[in-house]
């Protein structure tokens, strides 16, 4: 199927909510629903504002996943659900490392489908935070790609 990556538009935010939502409940079942609300509200009011955003759509232009970057960090990436395993996410972070320069992540420490993809992709921990960026009980791994 044919994909392309691009920015997305205002129109497209509903849709990156959705992957996001389907995403975070299909890989982070260590949040409560009052966690995934606040971190709902959090993009939408924060998160999305700070970050460049791009997304990766099928040949219908429907959004199948997305990245948000900031300087060399890659501050989020998360595909819907029903396309993992697809490559969609190795698309994205490719993308992220060659055209945005990213070499750094974060990556929940209660979810290791996250961190063995990011591992398996060519970065290694080089530290550790007992606290999310919301300062909410939920480590961080700290990664860096090797180059």
């Amino acid at each position: 199927m044919p994909q392309h990556i691009d920015t997305p538009t205002a129109a497209d935010l509903p849709r990156l909510l959705a992957v996001w939502e389907a995403a975070v409940r299909a890989t982070h079942d260590f949040l409560g629903e009052d966690d995934i609300q606040f971190y709902k509200r959090m993009l939408c009011e924060q998160y999305f504002h700070l970050v460049r955003l791009d997304c990766l759509r099928d040949a219908y232009g429907r959004v199948l996943g997305y990245l948000g970057t900031a300087e060399d960090r890659v501050e989020m990436l998360f595909v819907d659900p029903q396309v993992h395993g697809r490559g969609i996410g190795k698309a994205l972070l490719r993308h992220a490392i060659e055209q945005r320069g990213a070499r750094l992540v974060d990556v929940n420490e209660q979810n290791p489908r996250a961190l063995a993809f990011y591992l398996s992709q060519g970065f290694r921990q080089i530290g550790r935070s007992p606290l999310d960026g919301a300062d909410k009980p939920f480590p961080l791994l700290h990664l860096r790609l090797d180059d």
